[in-house]
């Protein structure tokens, strides 16, 4: 019975923290790894196992061409290795239903890594992502814009991880871009898109489709 209760809450604070928590993709210092975590940070979270995020299809481009990249799973990340030219990774998972707020929303996850220094249309996946963060560098500074289907996403919410380990929340304008932020640096971003499409996921209807759309990025 001790470990049935046990479970349960194990169960219950991974749900509770699991909406705080977001999909990223981490490169690693060598450039030659990846590592996928579920987390309120860029560090793997030991209280949320992975399986939840588990099924995530990873694809990476390289020279225009996407290809399929197979994760390892571990406990509480998922590990792929990159070719050394592949500027951009993506993926997407479908984590679940959520009943938190006013409307039983489905939640999918689309993380992205940017290597490189990559900005602007070089870092941009295009018309087959459901959404994408792509960062846009100018004169020092980068925003970073918020796409669906390939076209902007205006009044999106989200935050930012700055260089310096601060958190700023974000909103974007008309053409989907954020605030411009100055400096060099990895930047981890997360913005939301809501999507009024109902329909049915394990036997259980939902009314909308929540996007959260993340990027990792090292801008030079």
């Amino acid at each position: 019975m001790r470990r049935f209760l046990l479970s349960l809450l194990a169960s219950a604070a991974a749900v509770a923290t699991g909406f705080a928590h977001f999909v990223y993709l981490v490169p690693a210092k060598d450039g030659q790894t990846v590592t996928v975590v579920f987390s309120d940070s860029l560090d793997p979270d030991e209280n949320v196992a992975i399986d939840k995020i588990a099924s995530l299809k990873l694809t990476a481009r390289v020279g225009g061409t996407d290809t399929p990249v197979e994760c390892k799973t571990g406990k509480h990340e998922l590990t792929a290795a990159l070719a050394a030219d592949a500027k951009v990774a993506f993926g997407t998972v479908t984590y679940g239903l959520s009943t938190r707020g006013d409307k039983p929303s489905l939640l999918v996850y689309h993380p992205k890594a940017v290597r490189a220094g990559a900005t602007g249309k070089e870092a941009t996946v295009g018309e087959k992502a459901a959404v994408e963060v792509v960062p846009v560098s100018a004169d020092g500074k980068t925003r970073f814009r918020l796409l669906a289907g390939g076209k902007p996403v205006a009044d999106a919410e989200g935050s930012v991880l700055l260089p310096d380990g601060k958190k700023e929340k974000l909103t974007t304008d008309a053409d989907g871009f954020t605030a411009a932020f100055a400096g060099a640096g990895r930047y981890a971003v997360w913005l939301r898109h809501t999507e009024a499409k109902a329909g049915e996921a394990d036997g259980k209807k939902y009314d909308e489709v929540k996007h959260y759309a993340t990027l990792v990025a090292d801008v030079k």
